[in-house]
């Protein structure tokens, strides 16, 4: 199964349906090509780190409670229940096309525009890939045992 990491805070909004659209520039480690929506089916794999509350607006971070997440350990179970279809995928190059996706997702605008912004190995500046998604429960919801050599890194897409 391939799933694709995600923050947990996003992952929550999209199964509420709060959220129907994943904006992505990629990972550092998504090789020379850069990002792509390579999978039209694919589970979600939560990411946790405590900085994600800077990143999506204060009334979705606020359903996480004052400590917030901490990074997943070595050991730790991570719940993997849901899956999202890809209903369509394409990269934007418009400011203005991005910011009239606001309605459909959870991130501050200043995290888009630095997504969007973002320049690194060949990954062009003024770009962002969206997935209009829809998200559904997994029909056998998993537990994963966290390694950081399995799951860890900057990289989008996981083997199962």
């Amino acid at each position: 199964m391939i799933a694709f990491k995600e923050w947990q805070v996003v992952c929550e909004a999209l199964a509420a349906g709060r959220q129907t659209v994943i904006l992505r520039k990629g990972g550092i480690h998504e090789g020379r090509e850069g990002f792509a929506w390579a999978h039209e089916r694919f589970a979600l794999f939560p990411t946790r780190f405590h900085a994600q509350s800077d990143g999506v607006r204060a009334e979705d971070w606020s359903r996480f409670g004052e400590d917030g997440l901490t990074e997943w350990s070595e050991g730790d179970l991570v719940p993997v229940r849901w899956e999202c279809v890809v209903t369509r995928a394409v990269t934007l190059e418009d400011w203005s096309e991005v910011e009239a996706l606001e309605p459909q997702h959870i991130w501050t605008k200043e995290t888009v525009r630095e997504r969007f912004d973002w320049q690194m190995k060949g990954m062009k500046g003024q770009s962002i890939h969206a997935a209009f998604v829809e998200t559904r429960e997994l029909a056998e919801p998993l537990e994963l045992t966290y390694t950081k050599g399995k799951y860890g890194g900057c990289r989008s897409w996981l083997e199962i």
